[in-house]
């Protein structure tokens, strides 16, 4: 079925081969074509339309993902302004997101309301590596610092993936798909209401041979294979008509092979992930006083082996979050509401790296932990018709750093000639992560990082909004900034100048690969700009951003690009969607130089991808997809001696019912 499926998808792409646009501006041209005043967004921690936010905000919807045939969710983000990733080969390998240029662990992820990061790993951050598509219904991306509802650590801004949730007595959904490199990914979902309950599961499997990690260009030949297999389900239960409960659970395992050592070779990593969460609801004063409390534990389990080595195992980690919070809102009246809450967050992490030889001892776990508790608060007031202002205040106490008040304030005013004006400003607090400390790359003397960051923004709806086009432009200024530093080897000269003492594990004489540390200060400002067109069945868009993102800390590497940060990205797509069930589409990205290492010595060069889209309704609820990716077989890098996935072809079908 599949390469019948597969031939359908070609005569397809031919077709579509004449247009020429970006490869997946698609799910943005859905969310921004259709009424801003209809599509409702959580990201806020409060419903809210997306003419009343302050912030800069992409909303993608169950169709604009459908529409777009990713697999994965950093495939979708990386079409939408101001992102940028970083990954170390392909599926499945170490994948790394920036908003606006800012650090990857400098961005909150969070799914139904759980928010995710590893305490293990480097930052703290979450890594995007198993993350797929599966039976994710809306993604929103909040950009600019977010740390009064979402943390203090939300810099760059915020990720807020919902799945979807039953509307039916019984409803279930299917997408198989299969293409390059024994690609074969199946997903299935089923759900429903029944009386007080509302429920829903769903499950994935995804696999591939994939590519070789360490990148063709350097000599890397064999294939790394990925698999993913993951689970969801959420459940409702109203007890009464003011006062429900419903839990959340979310899993996923991955088997990832990779390259070591700027080499092919056989080393290969386990990952396993787990979310829970439980939450009772309360509403009171005919619904205009809610109230949430809420349980959330996340676990992620990471395990790197080569089989050529004696001890096999490599790496081992772990990383725990148990977090508390009760959030209240209030609507003081139609123009006046608030938004409050206590949160206690618990992390710990322990890890560590055997030797290769069995006569070595296993090394002791370095572990680390901490707690933060925060309080919070943000008002909103409509003064005057079609004006929103809000202000906002956060404490956090770090049982290590001691406490910090952090602030936001902004305003979004939305006249009457169609024009939208916005303007924010935020500031963010994070402290060290326990890897960053504890780890045997551990610095237990940095201090915490700080920043703040304010955008303003002009919006402008034409032709009864057929045809919108906007600017925002950010300043974001960070300092105590945390960096990875490596050591040179151990040298023999006599004559040499002594070694850095930072470069031996601590209380030791025994050599370190680097170290972590504090650089005084990073800057980031640029403008994003995007355009949609309507016209029928025919939609055309595209987002550029200009992002500049250095290091300003006084030395040699004062006004260098901060790593991995292109400053130039462009995106642009044009599709059409015929009345008899055809819908083609082509889009393209363009993305600049950016350079690999604090010092800029190592370029990465500036890239441009082609990709072609189409599908088919067989009925109202089923539909062949096909698509075509990096159509001119592009070899790029987005990390240094890192490769990338070439020209691929895919097609599958779905079904929603």
């Amino acid at each position: 079925m599949f390469k019948s499926i597969c031939r359908f998808s070609v005569s397809f792409a031919a077709i579509a081969a004449s247009s020429t646009s970006f490869a997946q501006q698609m799910p943005i041209s859905h969310a921004v074509a259709a009424d801003a005043d209809s599509i409702i967004v959580t990201a806020t921690r409060a419903p809210l339309t997306l003419d009343e936010i302050p912030a800069s905000i992409t909303a993608l919807d169950k169709t604009a993902i459908d529409r777009s045939q990713d697999i994965g969710v950093t495939e979708l983000l990386l079409r939408t302004p101001g992102i940028s990733i970083s990954r170390n080969g392909g599926y499945g390998t170490s994948t790394s997101l920036r908003i606006r240029g800012a650090e990857p662990e400098h961005s909150v992820v969070v799914i139904d309301g759980v928010k995710l990061n590893d305490p293990s790993s480097t930052g703290g951050g979450f890594n995007f590596t198993n993350l797929l598509v599966g039976d994710i219904a809306r993604i929103e991306v909040l950009r600019g610092p977010q740390s009064i509802l979402w943390g203090s650590q939300a810099i760059g801004g915020v990720v807020n993936i919902v799945t979807a949730t039953p509307q039916k007595s019984l409803e279930g959904s299917f997408d198989i798909e299969a293409g390059s490199r024994d690609t074969v990914s199946a997903r299935a979902a089923i759900g429903g209401r029944t009386g007080p309950l509302s429920w829903r599961l769903g499950g994935q499997t995804f696999t591939t041979d994939g590519i070789s990690s360490h990148a063709a260009a350097f000599g890397g030949k064999e294939r790394d294979g990925y698999r993913n297999r993951n689970v969801s389900g959420r459940a409702e239960l109203e007890l009464a008509q003011n006062i429900s409960v419903d839990v959340r659970g979310y899993y996923a395992s991955g088997r990832v092979e990779f390259d070591g050592f700027n080499a092919d070779s056989a080393d290969y990593g386990l990952n396993k992930e787990f979310v829970g969460y439980a939450g009772l609801n309360i509403a009171l004063a005919d619904g205009r006083f809610r109230n949430r409390f809420a349980y959330a534990y996340t676990d992620t389990n990471r395990d790197n082996f080569n089989p050529t080595r004696a001890r096999q195992q490599s790496f081992d980690a772990e990383g725990r979050n148990k977090r508390w919070e009760y959030q209240g809102s209030f609507a003081v009246s139609d123009g006046i509401s608030a938004i409050f809450g206590v949160e206690n967050e618990r992390s710990s992490f322990k890890s560590r790296s055997p030797s290769a030889s069995l006569a070595t001892p296993l090394p002791p776990f370095a572990i680390g932990k901490a707690e933060l508790t925060s309080v919070y608060g943000q008002l909103s007031v409509q003064p005057i018709d079609g004006l929103t202002l809000n202000g906002g205040v956060r404490y956090d106490d770090h049982d290590r750093y001691g406490g910090q008040t952090l602030f936001a304030a902004g305003g979004v005013w939305r006249l009457p000639t169609g024009t939208v004006l916005r303007v924010s400003y935020g500031e963010g607090f994070k402290a060290p992560s326990l890897y960053q400390q504890f780890s045997e790359y551990g610095n237990v003397a940095l201090d915490p990082e700080a920043a703040h960051g304010w955008e303003a923004g002009i919006e402008q709806h034409l032709f009864d909004r057929k045809l919108i086009v906007g600017a925002t432009w950010f300043d974001r200024k960070t300092t105590n900034q945390i960096i990875y530093n490596g050591c040179p080897a151990p040298s023999t000269d006599p004559a040499a100048p002594p070694p850095n003492p930072m470069c031996f594990v601590p209380g030791t004489t025994t050599p370190r690969f680097g170290y972590y540390s504090n650089v005084a200060r990073s800057e980031a400002h640029g403008i994003e700009a995007t355009a949609t067109l309507t016209l029928g069945g025919l939609t055309l868009d595209g987002n550029y951003s200009w992002i500049v993102s250095e290091d300003r800390s006084t030395g040699t590497n004062f006004g260098k690009w901060l790593p991995r940060r292109p400053r130039d990205t462009a995106n642009a797509s044009v599709s059409y969607d015929f009345n008899f069930g055809l819908g083609l589409g082509a889009a393209v990205r363009w993305s600049g130089k950016s350079f690999d290492n604090v010092t800029n010595s190592t370029r990465l060069d500036d890239y441009t991808l082609v990709d072609l889209r189409a599908e088919y309704a067989l009925s109202e609820s089923v539909k062949l997809f096909a698509r075509a990716e990096n159509i001119f077989d592009e070899e790029y890098m987005t990390a240094f001696r890192y490769g990338s996935l070439g020209r691929s072809i895919y097609a599958g079908i779905r079904g929603r019912f």
